[in-house]
Protein backbone atom coordinates (compact mmCIF):
# COMPACT_ATOMS: atom_id res chain seq x y z
CA UNK A 1 0.00 0.00 0.00
CA UNK A 2 1.24 3.43 -0.94
CA UNK A 3 1.51 6.01 1.75
CA UNK A 4 -0.89 8.92 1.24
CA UNK A 5 0.91 12.23 0.56
CA UNK A 6 4.21 10.54 0.07
CA UNK A 7 6.39 12.50 -3.21
CA UNK A 8 8.13 10.22 -5.76
CA UNK A 9 11.54 11.93 -7.01
CA UNK A 10 12.59 10.53 -10.02
CA UNK A 11 15.92 9.99 -11.12
CA UNK A 12 16.01 13.14 -12.93
CA UNK A 13 15.48 15.08 -9.77
CA UNK A 14 17.94 13.67 -7.88
CA UNK A 15 20.95 13.78 -10.12
CA UNK A 16 19.74 17.84 -10.43
CA UNK A 17 19.65 18.34 -6.40
CA UNK A 18 23.44 16.28 -6.12
CA UNK A 19 24.90 18.76 -8.79
CA UNK A 20 23.14 21.35 -7.04
CA UNK A 21 25.25 20.58 -3.46
CA UNK A 22 28.78 19.92 -5.14
CA UNK A 23 30.56 23.84 -5.85
CA UNK A 24 31.07 24.71 -9.90
CA UNK A 25 33.64 23.56 -11.48
CA UNK A 26 36.19 26.30 -12.69
CA UNK A 27 36.28 26.57 -16.30
CA UNK A 28 38.96 25.24 -18.17
CA UNK A 29 40.81 28.38 -19.82
CA UNK A 30 40.55 29.33 -23.85
CA UNK A 31 43.23 29.61 -25.77
CA UNK A 32 42.71 31.06 -28.46
CA UNK A 33 45.62 31.32 -31.31
CA UNK A 34 47.14 34.69 -31.33
CA UNK A 35 47.32 37.13 -34.28
CA UNK A 36 51.10 38.01 -34.38
CA UNK A 37 52.32 41.58 -33.04
CA UNK A 38 52.41 43.99 -36.46
CA UNK A 39 49.71 41.55 -38.08
CA UNK A 40 46.44 42.57 -38.87
CA UNK A 41 42.87 40.14 -38.82
CA UNK A 42 40.53 42.62 -40.92
CA UNK A 43 38.10 39.87 -41.77
CA UNK A 44 38.44 37.67 -37.81
CA UNK A 45 40.27 34.25 -37.06
CA UNK A 46 39.26 30.87 -36.98
CA UNK A 47 41.68 27.88 -37.09
CA UNK A 48 42.04 24.86 -39.21
CA UNK A 49 43.51 22.04 -36.93
CA UNK A 50 45.23 18.44 -38.66
CA UNK A 51 46.88 16.15 -36.93
CA UNK A 52 50.52 16.67 -36.64
CA UNK A 53 51.43 14.03 -38.67
CA UNK A 54 49.35 15.61 -41.74
CA UNK A 55 51.04 19.07 -41.20
CA UNK A 56 54.52 18.54 -42.95
CA UNK A 57 52.29 16.95 -46.18
CA UNK A 58 49.92 20.08 -46.12
CA UNK A 59 52.11 23.12 -46.18
CA UNK A 60 54.07 22.17 -49.59
CA UNK A 61 50.39 21.93 -51.05
CA UNK A 62 49.60 25.36 -50.70
CA UNK A 63 50.46 28.39 -52.72
CA UNK A 64 50.79 30.91 -49.73
CA UNK A 65 50.98 29.75 -46.33
CA UNK A 66 49.65 32.21 -43.20
CA UNK A 67 50.37 31.44 -39.59
CA UNK A 68 50.88 28.20 -38.87
CA UNK A 69 50.91 26.99 -35.05
CA UNK A 70 52.00 23.71 -33.78
CA UNK A 71 52.13 21.33 -30.91
CA UNK A 72 52.73 17.49 -30.74
CA UNK A 73 49.44 16.32 -31.58
CA UNK A 74 48.13 19.17 -33.89
CA UNK A 75 49.10 21.78 -36.43
CA UNK A 76 46.56 24.73 -37.14
CA UNK A 77 46.27 27.38 -39.91
CA UNK A 78 44.36 30.55 -39.24
CA UNK A 79 42.04 31.49 -41.90
CA UNK A 80 39.52 34.35 -42.09
CA UNK A 81 36.22 34.01 -40.08
CA UNK A 82 33.50 31.78 -41.30
CA UNK A 83 35.90 29.77 -44.02
CA UNK A 84 33.79 26.96 -43.22
CA UNK A 85 30.70 28.26 -44.79
CA UNK A 86 29.63 25.38 -47.46
CA UNK A 87 32.25 23.27 -46.79
CA UNK A 88 31.98 20.49 -44.71
CA UNK A 89 36.15 19.62 -43.43
CA UNK A 90 37.17 16.23 -43.86
CA UNK A 91 38.36 13.96 -40.66
CA UNK A 92 40.64 13.82 -38.84
CA UNK A 93 40.32 17.84 -39.53
CA UNK A 94 38.74 20.29 -37.49
CA UNK A 95 37.51 23.78 -37.73
CA UNK A 96 38.21 25.84 -34.07
CA UNK A 97 35.78 28.72 -34.56
CA UNK A 98 37.42 32.08 -33.66
CA UNK A 99 40.86 30.14 -33.25
CA UNK A 100 40.31 28.56 -29.93
CA UNK A 101 42.04 25.42 -29.25
CA UNK A 102 40.00 23.19 -27.37
CA UNK A 103 41.64 20.42 -25.54
CA UNK A 104 45.02 21.77 -25.83
CA UNK A 105 46.82 22.02 -22.18
CA UNK A 106 49.64 24.91 -23.46
CA UNK A 107 49.11 27.54 -26.38
CA UNK A 108 51.09 25.88 -29.18
CA UNK A 109 54.11 27.83 -31.09
CA UNK A 110 54.13 30.28 -33.65
CA UNK A 111 56.10 27.89 -36.64
CA UNK A 112 55.06 29.81 -39.50
CA UNK A 113 54.52 33.38 -39.91
CA UNK A 114 54.28 34.92 -43.51
CA UNK A 115 55.47 38.52 -45.09
CA UNK A 116 53.21 40.80 -44.64
CA UNK A 117 50.64 41.63 -42.35
CA UNK A 118 47.88 39.43 -43.39
CA UNK A 119 47.74 36.08 -40.55
CA UNK A 120 45.36 34.00 -43.28
CA UNK A 121 46.26 30.83 -45.06
CA UNK A 122 43.74 30.50 -48.09
CA UNK A 123 41.11 28.86 -46.86
CA UNK A 124 39.98 26.96 -50.34
CA UNK A 125 43.62 25.65 -51.08
CA UNK A 126 43.98 24.14 -47.65
CA UNK A 127 40.32 22.73 -48.04
CA UNK A 128 41.61 21.27 -51.13
CA UNK A 129 44.87 19.56 -49.64
CA UNK A 130 43.39 18.67 -46.92
CA UNK A 131 41.09 16.41 -49.13
CA UNK A 132 43.30 15.09 -51.10
CA UNK A 133 45.42 13.68 -48.16
CA UNK A 134 42.31 12.26 -46.74
CA UNK A 135 41.23 11.18 -49.85
CA UNK A 136 38.01 12.59 -49.47
CA UNK A 137 36.20 14.56 -51.98
CA UNK A 138 35.59 18.05 -51.74
CA UNK A 139 31.94 18.55 -50.76
CA UNK A 140 31.12 20.26 -54.11
CA UNK A 141 31.80 17.42 -55.98
CA UNK A 142 30.04 14.74 -54.24
CA UNK A 143 26.44 13.37 -55.59
CA UNK A 144 23.49 15.24 -54.24
CA UNK A 145 20.69 12.81 -52.81
CA UNK A 146 17.38 13.41 -52.67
Amino acid sequence: MGVTGARTLSLNTLVRLQRELRPPAAPLPRLRLPVPDGMTAPMGCDAVAVPARFGPLVMPRLPRVGCVYADETHWWWLVPSDSDYALEWPAPARYDTGAVVPDAPDLPHLIHRPDGTLPYTPPIPLYLAVCRLTDTAPSWSRPVTA
